[in-house]
């Protein structure tokens, strides 16, 4: 059986995989976050796939990637291979993002039976509207001019306010949900032993508040259906319909889902095109240029970076590298997505490149639930935000970041501009 990559230089394994650990340990430092790529390009380089001192798998590599996250060998249950416990109660590890077939598929394919094809075909389609409006709305209530942060003043409460119409959450209850959400996800952001079990504290009982106030709302929606997607999980009455636990599951994960990625994808898409006013010039003029311009921004800057959900039921071949069984798998997408190995020049915004095919979504089975609606969210706004804002700048580059170093985005965006425009439709 083999514990380890194979040396590639003639170095000692333990010199290669301590190197490994050290570039990767760079990497989650908070001062690399305004720029991980060359650490993440050092990384794949070096291999793509490697093992870390602590024993786990980082995935870098294009083709590396699409295998792993192909291979039923790779389990995204955490709890995979241990023995049975009771049921726990609603949290995001018993959610379908962290399942594996056949329950996987049951969780994901009841939920989309609410919120798109074949049963929803045209519903994510049929909030462009709504999506268009709020947008508009809040630009309409910028200053005249002047300095405006775009993530508090447009790129968070954007998908904030979608995301609650789509689950059928109260737009009141947004500061509630906001400070459980942050909570919830803050864990990686821990420096330290002792920070990141106040963290995992914080975050459990976040999740126990978020469940309780979600298993109310769900309660207040049975019976009295509103077309919203909590109403119809908890009005269910398929032979597949989930339990109320998987509801509250499904819906934590899909409420903080639905909103984190996409403020993050709106601020990193902003931040790209104000560093690139050709590409942004070229995009004011011709707006309908958006679709294929998003899919560069998100191959480029994408804001999942890595995934840590995998363990490997099996000893699995990558390439010259054997993923031990029992080991965790990290997947680093940001990597894949600047193989030069798939892409071209992948280092360049090039809004016109054939080679689209990024990951900036994810792959395999757990691809992007939202990825739509997050798509059309996007799209919207940055089209909306740009054609409307006359001679934006940036105020800092690069900006203030995030902690986190699997959801990556800046924390804020200053930028000025000199007037707003009316809207397209009016001039």
């Amino acid at each position: 059986m083999t514990t380890s990559p194979e040396p590639r230089s003639g170095c000692p394994v333990q010199n290669s995989t301590s190197r490994a650990t050290a570039t990767w340990q760079s990497l989650l430092e908070h001062d690399s976050r305004h720029d991980p790529y060359p650490l993440y390009a050092r990384l794949r380089d070096s291999g793509p796939v490697q093992q870390l001192d602590d024993g786990a798998f980082l995935v870098t590599g294009y083709d590396e990637i699409l295998q792993v996250v192909h291979d039923p060998r790779i389990s995204s249950d955490l709890l995979a291979g241990r023995p049975e416990t009771a049921e726990a109660g609603p949290a995001l590890t018993s959610a379908f993002v962290m399942k594996d077939p056949p329950i996987h598929g049951r969780l994901r394919g009841q939920t989309m039976r609410h919120f798109g094809p074949p049963h929803r075909a045209g519903y994510v389609d049929s909030l462009r509207g709504d999506i268009a409006r709020t947008a508009r709305s809040l630009v309409d209530a910028f200053p005249a001019s002047g300095t405006i942060d775009l993530v508090e003043a447009f790129a968070y409460p954007l998908p904030v306010l979608m995301i609650c119409d789509v689950l059928g959450v109260p737009h009141e209850d947004e500061p509630r949900f906001h400070a459980w959400s942050a909570s919830i996800i803050a864990p990686p952001e821990a420096t330290a032993p002792e920070e990141a079990a106040m963290l995992e504290e914080e975050a459990s009982t976040a999740t126990s508040e978020l469940g309780a106030y979600l298993t109310h709302l769900a309660e207040i929606h049975r019976g009295t259906p509103q077309g919203d997607l909590l109403s119809g999980l908890v009005n269910d009455d398929s032979d597949e319909s989930l339990s109320t636990s998987e509801i509250i599951s499904t819906a934590i994960m899909l409420l903080i889902g639905g909103h984190e990625t996409t403020v993050n994808m709106i601020a990193n898409g902003a931040l790209t095109l104000l560093r690139h006013p050709g590409e942004l010039e070229q995009l004011r003029r011709d707006p309908s240029s958006m679709p294929r311009v998003f899919e560069e921004l998100l191959r480029l800057e994408p804001p999942a970076q890595v995934t840590p959900k995998y363990v490997a039921l099996e000893n699995v071949p990558v390439g010259d590298v054997t993923i031990t069984k029992g080991s965790p798998v990290w997947i680093a997408w940001a990597a894949a997505n600047r193989d030069p190995r798939h892409f071209t020049d992948p280092d360049r915004f090039d809004p016109l490149r054939a080679d689209r095919d990024h990951l900036g979504f994810g792959a395999g089975i757990h691809a992007c639930f939202g990825a739509p609606l997050a798509r059309l969210e996007t799209q919207i706004a940055l089209t909306e935000l740009f054609t409307r804002l006359d001679d934006v700048q940036l105020v800092d580059d690069p900006p203030p970041y995030r902690r986190n170093p699997l959801l990556r985005g800046p924390s804020r965006l200053d930028v000025t501009f000199s007037r707003i425009l009316g809207p397209q439709a009016e001039r």
